[in-house]
């Protein structure tokens, strides 16, 4: 008997990667997703292989309450948001709307519907501020920067709420740098898929600031097998989901360069204010818990990633 699990934000990038993951093992799925980022076509690969359908609203609508209690998930892979750190500080009401009303909306549902458990995309990049000692832990003080940050945090204490009242499992995954195929370069932490397409089409990229800022890349494959894995396990836990190594935005430059052939040396452009100088987390729980690590070496990664850009184009 297959499984049944709904997955928000399942036409974007990581959640489109994780539909797949699902279907291929056999899950039904459906995806609640208003595509305001996402796009259907990313489905069609999962489409093809078992049972996925789409609902289109939004996580804050009234109607997911009726959507998730008909289709009666047994797990809730809970990865749409406002994703961006720069819109939450230009409009932190939307933020909050989305990031946190909505997220509560959802376990309002899961809640009435019996849901067993719902597993939950936090950032490793947002959640734990700047002054974080590196790499971080989930149990460093977090003081978030940004209201996206913000919003990450907050719902934490929702998660526990709903699990201690009404008995709704949860595990939250704080991911750091998500990277491959289907990346909007547009994304928070779009830099790779930035550099990609840029490189593929001839143009020269740019590097804000001088290029030694680090940033933990992991690959999306390797965050779809964390979240499969955490469907089962982790109750109750906040785990970071990252390769636990700093690369710099220069050296990522470089690897990107060789795949592609590309032959120029990058343009330099002023830091962008509120960029972090370096972030890196701790997955050593992860590994533990989950029995999960960061599989994919950076430079493989980026070799499928830029093959997938060049065949996309």
């Amino acid at each position: 008997m297959s499984r049944k699990a709904i997955v928000t934000g399942g036409a974007g990038f990581i959640g489109s990667n994780l539909v797949e993951l699902l279907v291929d093992r056999e899950w039904e799925v459906l995806v609640v997703d208003d595509l305001s980022s996402g796009h259907v076509d990313h489905l069609t690969g999962a489409r093809r292989r078992g049972i996925a359908n789409i609902h289109v609203t939004g996580i804050g609508e009234p109607e997911v309450a009726d959507v998730v209690e008909r289709f009666a998930p047994d797990v809730i892979f809970h990865l749409a948001a406002q994703s961006k750190v720069r819109p939450s500080v230009e409009d932190p009401v939307h933020d909050a709307h989305v990031n946190v009303l909505g997220t509560v909306n959802l376990l309002e549902a899961a809640r009435r519907a019996g849901t067993r458990k719902v597993c939950f995309a936090s950032s490793g990049g947002a959640i734990y501020g700047g002054d974080v000692k590196l790499p971080a832990k989930e149990t460093a003080a977090k003081s978030p920067e940004s209201p996206y940050g913000i919003s990450k945090k907050i719902v934490e204490d929702y998660f526990r709420w709903y699990s201690e009242v009404y008995g709704v499992e949860y595990t939250l995954l704080a991911l750091a740098n998500v990277y491959g195929p289907r990346q909007d370069p547009s994304l928070e932490g779009g830099v790779t898929a930035i550099f990609s397409l840029a490189m593929l089409e001839g143009r020269r990229p740019a590097i804000f600031g001088d290029g030694t800022q680090t940033r933990d890349f992991v690959y999306v494959e390797d965050v779809c097998d964390a979240f499969l894995r955490a469907a089962d396990t982790a109750d109750g836990m906040l785990l970071n989901i990252g390769s636990g190594v700093e690369t710099s935005i220069l050296h990522l430059y470089e690897v990107l360069a060789e795949i592609t052939g590309y032959p120029t040396k990058p343009e330099f452009a002023p830091a962008k204010p509120g960029d972090v100088h370096r972030s890196v987390v701790d997955p050593s729980r992860a590994k533990k818990e989950l029995g999960w690590e960061a599989w994919t070496a950076l430079e493989e990664g980026l070799a499928r990633t830029v093959e997938w850009y060049r065949s996309a184009g």
